[in-house]
């Protein structure tokens, strides 16, 4: 795997289709000159190979060591242009830009009207489809042609391009300033987590509304509209204000809903909402909402208008599989959801090219968490393992979380062996944080406290830790550490003596 990662062509090429290859092989012999060319011979090497081997290459003298990186870069680039000319990769947006090419081809021939003409009808379909970036391009070309050439195309030409610059200008800056808000906000919560104390709420709202002033949410257009809505998402998500991150969210997604057509144009950012919408319907512990909006993004997805290709598909598969997940936690269908683990890495291993690896790992913690539900202790560490022993810039929540959850499960299948050796190590893991709140050492005091008590001496500690845990659901700065693992549920539901499918069961109905 990690010899796959480090070569993108070798990446490029296994990631292509039998169709892809068939037409990239079509489109490298078109004029029968390249039968024997050094960058097909490695491009069949390479297509053959399970692994990454540059040995095998030179051992073959396809290549010197020396010429190997040049021909590694003409083959990619050939590739690419192979995949640009496949139908299956056209989009709105590059045909846009195909239009674009075309007329400054014409331009630089001097068939002005020609390129003119060109350029007003892509310029049309840009605005429609509200792609104001490549608008603004056309109408600098077209200025340039006007400027240059008398070609007396219209009366008050000059004006009309002023005019509409003008605006696009205005509308492309609205678009900058909310797409670098969103994606500072995005930074921050991948980076730092979310916000822990009270000066970083103040600083975040200060910050946030600075951006946000003047502008008037009933002048954007739509993706002036989408970035306000993303930028609200992310900015709340980090605030851990869910009533309006699901507020925003819902709006985000709606906001493609009435305007259908957009869906094709933006896949990505369609499947981004539904997958914000439906997390915080499952923090808020909402079946109905989410089977609801999980049904018509099944239909929308699967209908004629959505584009599907392997990126979309990856985002969709994500989508999918954490969203099943999640409506068996909330019911506590904790048996059910552990038959759809073989079906889950299954398709995990299929997108694991396609995805990066912290979302992989919260699958597997999700999983590992379906096996706690389910009472099947040793797997729930044995994924957990996989989180904790994987390599790579993992978020420090992810990795707590993971090792707490294990310990739920050593405490209860008894496994002594190396318990106080994984309580000293965990303890160690939190000092190292960040940011470490006193609910995580409480957290991790907790299990180093009941390994060496017997059961009553264990049943109150059981209590005391439950009163604390009360205390700390009060505080919104501990609420999301409280929300990854339902360390709380479990502790009720050993004070109780019941199982804890019973305490989510209640939890479910008060919310």
């Amino acid at each position: 795997m990690s010899e796959l990662q480090k070569d993108f062509l070798f990446v490029l090429i296994k990631s292509l289709s039998t169709s892809e290859k068939r037409q990239f092989k079509l489109y490298v012999n078109r004029l029968g000159i390249n039968v024997d060319a050094k960058f097909l011979l490695l491009f069949s090497e390479l297509d053959k190979m399970k692994e990454y081997n540059e040995e095998i290459i030179l051992e073959k003298k396809i290549s010197s060591k020396q010429q190997l990186s040049n021909l590694k870069a003409h083959l990619y680039k050939q590739i690419l242009v192979s995949l640009r000319l496949n139908p299956s990769h056209q989009n709105n947006r590059m045909q846009l830009r195909e239009q674009l090419d075309f007329a400054n081809i014409l331009y630089q021939k001097g068939l002005h009207k020609q390129a003119l003409k060109i350029l007003d009808k892509a310029k049309q379909s840009a605005l429609e489809l509200d792609e104001k970036t490549i608008a603004s391009e056309i109408i600098e070309l077209e200025k340039v042609i006007e400027s240059q050439f008398i070609t007396r195309s219209i009366d008050g030409r000059a004006d009309e391009l002023i005019r509409q610059s003008s605006e696009i200008s205005l509308q492309n800056r609205y678009a900058t300033r909310l797409s670098n808000l969103s994606l500072k906000l995005y930074s921050e919560m991948l980076t730092h987590g979310y916000i822990k104390n009270d000066e970083d709420r103040e600083k975040t709202i200060d910050f946030f509304d600075k951006k946000v002033t003047k502008i008037d949410l009933n002048k954007l257009n739509f993706t002036e509209k989408l970035w306000y809505y993303k930028a609200h998402v992310w900015k709340n998500q980090l605030l851990q204000d869910y009533k309006y991150t699901l507020k925003y969210a819902y709006q985000w997604v709606e906001l493609f809903h009435q305007n259908p057509e957009m869906i094709k144009s933006h896949p990505v950012w369609y499947i981004k909402g539904n997958t914000y919408l439906f997390k915080i319907l499952f923090l808020y512990g909402s079946i109905r909402g989410i089977e609801k909006s999980f049904e018509k993004f099944n239909n929308v997805v699967k209908s004629e208008i959505f584009v599907h290709n392997e990126n979309s598909q990856s985002l969709i598969f994500l989508n999918y599989y954490n969203t099943l997940m999640n409506l068996y936690f909330i019911k506590g269908d904790f048996f059910k959801g552990t038959k759809l683990i073989p079906e889950l890495e299954l398709k995990m291993e299929k997108f694991r090219d396609k995805v990066d690896e912290h979302h992989l790992l919260i699958l597997y913690l999700k999983i590992a968490s379906m096996y706690f539900g389910s009472k099947n202790y040793q797997n729930t560490i044995k994924y957990g393992l996989k989180i904790i022993n994987s390599k790579g810039n993992i978020q420090e929540d992810l990795l707590f979380h993971t090792r707490i959850l294990i310990l739920m499960a050593k405490f209860e299948a008894g496994f002594d062996d190396d318990y106080d050796d994984f309580v000293k190590n965990t303890l160690k893991f939190a000092k190292k944080m960040k940011n470490p709140s006193d609910l995580h050492f409480n957290i991790v005091n907790f299990f180093k406290q009941i390994g060496d008590k017997n059961s009553t001496e264990q049943m109150s500690a059981f209590k005391e830790f439950e009163t604390k845990l009360e205390e700390s659901e009060k505080n919104r700065y501990d609420k999301r550490t409280l929300m990854y693992i339902d360390i709380h549920g479990w502790i009720k539901s050993k004070v109780r003596n019941v199982d804890v499918i019973e305490i989510i069961k209640e939890k479910v109905k008060t919310k």
